[in-house]
């Protein structure tokens, strides 16, 4: 599954962000990296654990839980902690796969998506494209301010060269509560019906009924709590 999602961030809040980004402390990326991503990161990660890092880091963590499609789409079980990254200067994130899993001890979790949300609009520096090697396919996004990407944190991944300006992107992974793929994907198609079939239909109705029960008991068969 590859979803770009349109306007996780309004106005508002990604003028906010910008603003507290700008105020922000910047380190070696490669720091956060792991062991075999490490020597193709040529990024900077923002130390989020200031005052503002924690208001930006809260910010962006309370519009990406609160997306409906995301929702739908990953059904998450948790999401890792967020990080901030600046790439300029011919900075770049080589080609690599993310860890199969983040964290330590109960924080520990699968990365079974990832996602790019873009903070800095497209016209405002070169290069800088995340391309994703899924099931055949290369695709490509450079989406606008706002915009998040979703992925399988299976896929290889790379952020091309940023040549000129700054590409400022928060990015994380989730957990689903769903573990196979094709099982998400079945559950987005009949969420997304259920949606359609709001428009047209009583709640109450036997046909909204009988998915919505459909959806509960796929979900009792292929989920984790």
């Amino acid at each position: 599954m590859f979803l770009t999602l349109s306007g996780v961030l309004d106005a508002g809040q990604l003028a906010t962000a910008t603003e507290l980004a700008a105020t922000l402390r910047w380190v070696d990326g490669a720091a956060t990296a792991g062991s075999a991503a490490r020597a193709v990161k040529h990024n900077e990660q923002a130390d989020l654990s200031s005052r503002t890092g924690a208001k930006l880091r809260d910010m962006l963590g309370e519009a990406i839980r609160a997306h409906p499609v995301l929702a739908a789409a990953a059904q998450p079980r948790r999401f890792s902690p967020l990080l901030v990254s600046r790439t300029q200067d011919g900075g770049m994130y080589g080609l690599h796969v993310d860890n199969p899993f983040m964290g330590t001890g109960e924080a520990r979790l699968r990365t079974d998506l990832s996602f790019t949300l873009f903070l800095s609009e497209p016209g405002s520096y070169e290069g800088g494209e995340l391309e994703i090697n899924h099931a055949g396919i290369t695709h490509h996004a450079k989406a606008a301010a706002g915009d998040l990407v979703l992925y399988p944190s299976t896929s290889l991944h790379q952020v091309r060269p940023v040549t000129s300006g700054q590409r400022i992107v928060c990015v994380g992974w989730i957990e689903s509560s769903i573990r196979d793929a094709a099982a998400r994907e079945i559950l987005f198609d009949l969420e997304n019906l259920r949606a359609t079939l709001g428009q047209t239909h009583d709640v109450r109705s036997p046909e909204y009924l009988t998915l919505s029960k459909s959806i509960a008991n796929l979900m009792r068969l292929w989920g984790e709590a």
